[in-house]
């Protein structure tokens, strides 16, 4: 019997009367085997006798007390009680009794008593105000779990009631895990697993407890992706790393066998060498389309590394098939740029092109429209008005969504569903997502585990890395200097500031702010100023300036994150790098270092009159400085985070609705637990 298999409702249990039942109900446990699953926050260790000086290097102590006098401090309805106490060594404390008068009867003076709380030193005396107290007669070295409360729960009654369930049901409740996974990894019985989550002997039995349920959950949920993957594909997910051993040899031969004719024309068009990366993950995408397999797929790559490339190549065998594609941009100046770069690889081909957003005007929307519906354009690449109600299409076998982090759950299904509408079949069209964002591999095997994943981490040849320095404001003038004898060279430049405009109580940059500053101290610079609040229009006017050489310094915000791409722009300054995130910075530094020349990236943090950075923040720009591989900065941004706590389950922001598993403390976990289940999954 599983725990999910016990219905039997919590009234049924000695002391679960009415407002029990209502108050457990606001924690969602309305049965007992519910009432089981509800896993201790922490656990508090009573099982090893200290003394009063242990305050000082532990959170709470548990301590022997014999109570030597009672004393009152206050008047009227602040006259508080103080049970003065000493341990076996002489040491002296004050138990501060607030609204707990009642303890001088239950504890006169001369009683032995147990005490577990935390002290502090006051008035040159050790005090204690929030701390359990019973006789020593009746305490015992325990671990006392302790759980999350609400109105009209206290800590004794939900641990009397779990002990009483783990009695009554707790002895016949069976494992969700195989047996042979059981024994591989030496997971006890379901029910001494309880047993030690809710009643343990010993920290060594939280700690097994705690790491056998969350690999079951971790087990359970990559398994279910895993079978998930098998219906829709046919095998388990994988990704360019792990090709079968038979399939890593010769990967130049395999890669161009694997060819259609138009892609085999691409390939002769480029006038660059595609990557080991690009070749396996346009090897692993041919061979499902060949198979007729449907396609589900992240592409990760860093930024610059040449994803759209390898989307181009897959669309190419998906229309050589007779089906249309559909390509999705987060920003219409991210889809501009996805259109251009289509038509230089991609129209000379004979491949027919549309570019779909929601300015385009109405007379040329209807008739790109009708294109799209009769089958006369092979791919068709915009914003979100991609899956307004309106769009139609004849055969969309394949949709290919950029920075798919930008877009919501709701919003990819959209797009999707127009696949599915426009299929003779029905069917599910090709989906490949692609993010420049790098997730970390605990994140990616959690929430993308159905999927094949390809990492592309190779560079084009020619790129060199970017140079990045951490500098305080103070040397804000030194920094534009130099990037003032870039653009005298010919080169290019970005400034990024955290805000548009600069508010009274904001200490933040501002992109205005910066741009007028510039406009007077550089007046023979070209200047131009980028923002969410400029006119689209506008920002693809500049943009487009930017592009041909005829601004010099592009003043801007995040909004340069993703999709710009200006292989004369060497230099990149972000002001008060602080205030941006590992991943916004390592983006915002791909601006750079896409053309052959050295590029250099300046963290400028602080302000004018002050560069105060806590020894944190200075760790995450250090991240910056000394890597430019956004996989290893996104596994380093998530071990700052620190380590997990093994007295109480101290959760990092990545449980994703996990019940104890932190993807972040509990990878290693996560890896064991995906191995086992498509283990399982490969034997049936």
């Amino acid at each position: 019997m599983l725990l999910s298999d016990i219905h039997i409702p919590i009234s049924r249990l000695l002391g679960a009367g009415e407002k029990t039942s209502i108050a457990f109900e606001r924690l969602g446990i309305r049965t007992v085997g519910e009432l089981l699953s509800f896993w201790p926050s922490r656990w508090e260790d009573r099982s090893k006798e200290q003394l009063l000086a242990d305050w000082q290097t532990q959170s709470k102590i548990a301590v022997y007390l014999t109570i030597i006098s009672h004393e009152y401090f206050g008047f009227g309805n602040m006259h508080t009680l103080k049970l003065i106490a000493q341990d076996k060594s002489g040491s002296r404390c004050e138990l501060i009794c607030f609204n707990r008068d009642f303890l001088k009867n239950s504890f006169p003076v001369g009683s032995q008593v147990f005490v577990y709380g935390s002290f502090y030193k006051r008035y040159g005396r050790l005090q204690c105000s929030a701390f359990d107290i019973e006789p020593a007669s009746k305490a015992r070295a325990r671990i006392l779990p302790v759980y999350r409360l609400t109105s009209g729960l206290s800590q004794t009654k939900v641990r009397a009631l779990i002990q009483q369930a783990l009695i009554q049901y707790g002895k016949g409740v069976s494992s969700s895990l195989p047996e042979s996974v059981k024994k591989k990894r030496h997971i006890p019985d379901k029910s001494v697993l309880l047993r030690y989550m809710h009643a343990p002997e010993s920290i060594e039995q939280v700690q097994i407890a705690t790491h056998s349920l969350i690999f079951e959950e971790f087990f359970l949920y990559q398994y279910a992706l895993g079978l998930r993957s098998i219906q829709k594909r046919g095998r388990l997910p994988m990704t360019n790393e792990q090709l079968p051993n038979d399939e890593l040899t010769d990967v130049d031969t395999k890669f161009e066998n694997s060819l259609t004719q138009s892609q085999k024309a691409l390939l002769h068009r480029l006038n660059f060498t595609l990557t080991d990366d690009q070749k396996k993950s346009i090897y692993l995408h041919n061979t499902d389309i060949q198979h007729d397999r449907t396609i589900s797929s992240l592409i990760q790559g860093d930024v610059g590394s040449g994803k759209t490339i390898v989307a181009f190549f897959v669309a190419l065998a998906v229309i050589d098939g007779g089906g249309q594609v559909a390509f999705l941009a987060p920003t219409e100046l991210l889809a501009k740029q996805h259109a251009e770069n289509a038509a230089f690889f991609l129209e000379n081909l004979g491949i027919r092109l549309a570019f779909l957003t929601g300015t385009i005007k109405t007379k040329g929307r209807g008739k790109l429209l009708a294109q799209l519906a009769a089958g006369e354009l092979d791919m068709v690449i915009g914003t979100h008005a991609l899956f307004s109600k309106d769009v139609y299409a004849k055969n969309i076998r394949l949709v290919i969504i950029d920075e798919q982090h930008r877009f919501g759950v709701l919003q990819r299904q959209a797009i999707i569903q127009k696949g599915i509408e426009s299929s003779i079949e029905r069917r599910s069209p090709h989906v490949m997502m692609m993010s420049a964002t790098p997730i970390p591999r605990s994140l990616t095997l959690s929430l993308f585990g159905d999927m094949d994943i390809s990492l592309i981490k190779t560079k084009p040849m020619g790129r060199k890395p970017v140079i990045t320095y951490v500098s305080k404001k103070t040397k804000i003038d030194k920094i534009y200097r130099f990037v003032q004898e870039k653009i005298q060279e010919g080169r290019q430049a970005y400034i990024v500031a955290p805000l548009i405009e600069e508010t009274e109580d904001s200490k933040k940059r501002s992109a205005k702010a910066i741009f007028n500053n510039l406009q007077e101290s550089f007046p023979q610079i070209r200047l131009s100023l980028l923002h969410s609040l400029v006119d689209e229009k506008e920002q693809e006017r500049i943009m487009l300036a930017f592009k041909e050489g005829k601004i010099d310094i592009l003043v801007a915000t995040s909004i340069i994150e993703v999709g710009v791409d200006v292989p004369n722009a060497t230099c990149i300054v972000i002001e008060q790098a602080e205030y941006f995130g590992l991943a916004a910075l390592h983006q915002l530094r791909g601006r750079v270092g896409r053309g052959n020349e050295q590029s250099y990236c300046f963290l400028v943090y602080g302000t004018d009159t002050a560069s105060a950075l806590t020894e944190e923040g200075f760790e995450r720009l250090k991240i910056l400085r000394d890597s430019t591989d956004g996989f290893e900065i996104a596994e380093k941004d998530l071990q700052l985070r620190g380590p997990g706590d093994v007295l109480g389950l101290k959760q990092s922001g990545y449980n994703f609705g996990f019940s104890l598993g932190d993807l972040r403390r509990d990878f290693k976990i996560l890896q064991d637990a995906m191995q086992d289940a498509f283990g399982e999954l490969q034997e049936m």
